[in-house]
């Protein structure tokens, strides 16, 4: 559980890792929903179960992101919806039960001293604000009061399914015939797997000449093939350069949808041409910059149960098979009212 934004731009070339959330699209929605700034600063939270507690007075949150289970005060509250948490009260979140990550947004922002002009933790490179490191019990996040406003709501597309779209190259032509086994298997990810890299499971990719190449520069989504022939897909806090080659990268319009793949679960590539990568990642933009029009207020019911079962909700009873007694019902209900 990390705090993420958009990730720290401007220098890779010095060595320095984008580090950011792996799926921008829930970050974007999740700041969206309280005015803040898309990729604004909030908690990125693993598949694991975790508890906020409101201190200080009444805090207004957002979580997107993976499916799980989630509730305050023992009330179940909405994925992609507004909570507003009262002094002391606790948004208790279960194990995700689809996707990997969730994204909790403040209203206002996570507040923190940018590093290198991002809030963005890298554990491995003590970068990140207001903590380098993954969230503990008993850390606080500052947030400001929240405004009197209702609860809001956002709309988002379903989620695509089907094989992980990628761009071969830049060094598939170090694979001959395994780029067909590549494209053609079913791959699993790994447990071993992390925000710097996700190991995959599935047949041996052969290289033609050895698995060590020139360092070159990587970005999110590239897929290096090491020595033992398991892909590993490079993930935010990444290196910025390696020397393995590199038989494909995933597009960024998938990227997000990727990364919230749970360990274990079977997929598959499917290559796509430049052309289609570009159109698909304007495709996405498009969508991000739509984001404030799918925000409305939030229709939340909340079900008395003791008098919902006490109260006479049949009204006046029919058959189905003689019209007389629909009227009937009709004319009593209406001398009711």
């Amino acid at each position: 559980m990390f705090v993420q934004d958009g990730g720290r731009f401007g220098a890779q070339r010095y060595g320095l890792t984008p580090s950011g959330a792996v799926d921008s699209l829930a970050l974007a929605a999740a700041n969206g929903l309280l005015g803040n700034a898309p990729f604004a600063a909030a908690i990125e939270v693993g598949p694991l179960n975790s508890v906020f507690t409101a201190r200080g007075g009444a805090v207004r949150v957002a979580l997107t992101g993976a499916m799980r289970p989630a509730e305050v005060a023992g009330q179940t509250v909405a994925l992609n919806e507004t909570i507003t948490l009262a002094e002391g009260e606790s948004l208790n979140l279960g194990v995700a039960r689809g996707g990997v990550f969730g994204y909790l947004a403040i209203e206002g922002g996570v507040q923190g001293e940018p590093m290198f002009g991002s809030l963005a933790v890298n554990a491995r490179a003590g970068l990140g604000s207001p903590y380098p490191r993954p969230l503990q019990p008993g850390d606080e996040l500052q947030a400001r009061a929240t405004n009197s406003s209702g609860e809001r709501r956002i709309d988002l597309p379903t989620p695509q399914d089907g094989p992980i779209r990628v761009v071969m190259g830049p060094q598939d032509d170090e694979f001959g015939d395994a780029k067909a086994l590549f494209l053609g298997s079913e791959w699993r990810i790994s447990a071993t797997s992390d925000r710097m890299g996700y190991r995959l499971e599935g047949p041996v990719i052969k290289h033609l000449h050895g698995h060590n190449i020139v360092s070159d520069g990587t970005v999110n989504g590239s897929i290096q093939v090491p020595g033992n022939g398991q892909p590993i897909v490079l993930m935010p806090d990444r290196g910025t350069s390696g020397g393995y080659p590199k038989i494909a990268t995933v597009i960024s319009a998938d990227l997000g949808r990727f990364g919230q793949t749970q360990a274990g679960r079977g997929f598959r590539f499917k290559a796509v041409s430049m052309a289609q990568a570009q159109a698909e990642y304007r495709a996405m933009i498009a969508l991000l910059r739509s984001l404030p029009e799918r925000v409305h207020d939030a229709n939340t019911l909340v079900l008395d149960i003791e008098a919902l079962q006490s109260a006479n909700v049949a009204g006046c009873a029919v058959n189905a098979v003689d019209s007389r007694t629909w009227q009937d019902s009709f004319t009593q209900a209406d001398t009711a009212t």
